[in-house]
């Protein structure tokens, strides 16, 4: 549906976001998506174009009368702009800039609009030769448009009326009776197409809400709403592409909850999961929001910090201890204490990829539950050490999920 390299923009104005619009309640992200489509591929680009400038150009041939002069015109005119427009899109696109999306919108519409014109010039003249191929095409590209512009159905629509709408007009002009059966087949047509776009415009943005949800929830955990196994691994490998590891890139801190069990032995697996919903919550609200939390395992979170030192990586560790350690109210009269270890490795001390630096942390967090503090593993810690450490020892390694 569209180029992941490539982001658009979404229009401006009210009214060409109307037109747009892929109906109620999707999500921005998905209307991001649903525009790229809008710019289609090259390839179906150049067919478009070619058929016609083709169609406009023979016509002109067999008529050059001024009304058809001036559609040949037009059509290289409207076409021109429209590819210089597009792939002046597609640089921006990929280049993350804006793009002129209300501009391209606005040169499709005038393009349907010449298609209309075509057919009306051709009806209204008597040549039925002329008028069959100009009217062949017109409804040729109008099945292609339902098909290429479905993913924004009003906009489908409005392009398919433009093409096609002139005919009526021009079938009452030409007051040729036998073509008055096309005042009955173009709204028939017209109201088809558009339906059609419609019901595929629903069954697109529900398979990308589906496709959404899935993966929200492979790689989300299901009781507090952090990142899991997966989306931990996920996040590590994002922050860590693209730019090289520099000091104060990334903080990996390993965080595991002291007397948790004997809370969940205690008062039950629901306080326990009452508990752990708490504990999630505080560490959203003492994180930035390009931070990352993640539970990984019962009682095991892990957080990833952008652009700290291992000092600040050190302070966020006692504010994050302080926020977890403060008493829980569960319910029903439950008050309970709990502690929490956390063990922190850097990029690029301690590694520049998820294994390690998970590996790194989870020693640092094994120190740390013996010395009874925030542990911070040295630059010291030598390589036949990492190589022992094994990755997989408390189930965090991405290939283990």
């Amino acid at each position: 549906m569209r180029d992941v390299l490539r982001t658009y923009s979404l229009p401006c104005g009210p009214a060409m976001r109307w037109l747009v619009n892929p109906g109620p309640g999707a999500p921005r992200d998905i209307q991001v998506a649903l525009i790229g489509g809008l710019f289609g591929t090259l390839p179906v680009f150049a067919a478009g174009v070619i058929n016609t400038i083709a169609v406009a150009a023979a016509i002109a041939i067999r008529q050059p009368t001024p009304p058809f002069i001036f559609w040949l015109i037009l059509e290289v005119v409207i076409c021109a702009s429209r590819l210089t427009v597009l792939l002046f899109a597609r640089r921006a696109a990929s280049e993350r800039r804006l793009t002129p999306t209300n501009l391209y919108l606005w040169l499709g519409l005038l393009w349907s609009a010449s298609i209309g014109y075509g057919g009306f010039v051709s009806l209204t003249l008597g040549d039925w030769v002329v008028a069959t191929v100009a009217c062949s095409s017109a409804t040729a590209m109008v099945g292609g448009v339902c098909f290429r512009t479905f993913s924004a159905p009003r906009l489908a629509t409005a392009m398919m009326l433009l093409s096609l709408g002139p005919f009526v007009p021009a079938v009452i002009i030409a007051s040729e009776p036998l073509l008055y059966v096309v005042l009955l087949e173009v709204p028939l047509y017209l109201m088809a197409m558009s339906a059609a776009a419609f019901t595929l415009n629903k069954m697109l943005v529900a398979t990308m809400r589906g496709e959404r949800e899935n993966d929200h929830r492979a790689k989300h955990d299901s009781l507090t709403g952090l990142s899991n196994r997966v989306g931990l691994a996920a996040a590590v490998d994002e922050n860590l592409k693209g730019a090289p590891p520099r000091d104060g890139a990334l903080a990996v801190l390993f965080l595991d909850l002291d007397n948790f069990k004997g809370v969940n032995d205690t008062y039950g697996h629901a306080a326990g999961d009452r508990l752990l919903k708490s504990v999630a919550e505080r560490l959203r609200h003492s994180l930035r929001a390009t931070d990352v939390a993640a539970r990984i395992g019962g009682d095991e979170f892990v957080v990833l910090a952008k652009g700290l030192t291992s000092e600040q990586a050190a302070e966020l560790s006692h504010r994050l201890t302080n926020s977890i350690s403060a008493p829980y109210d569960l319910g029903d009269g439950v008050r309970a204490t709990i502690g929490v270890s956390v063990g922190v490795a850097l990029v690029p001390e301690h590694g520049a990829d998820a294994e390690a630096l998970l590996a790194v942390a989870d020693e640092a967090l094994y120190e740390a539950k013996v010395q009874r503090q925030v542990r911070v593993l040295h630059a010291r810690l030598k390589e036949d050490q990492s190589r022992r450490i094994a990755p997989t020892a408390r189930g965090i390694s991405p290939s283990t999920q």
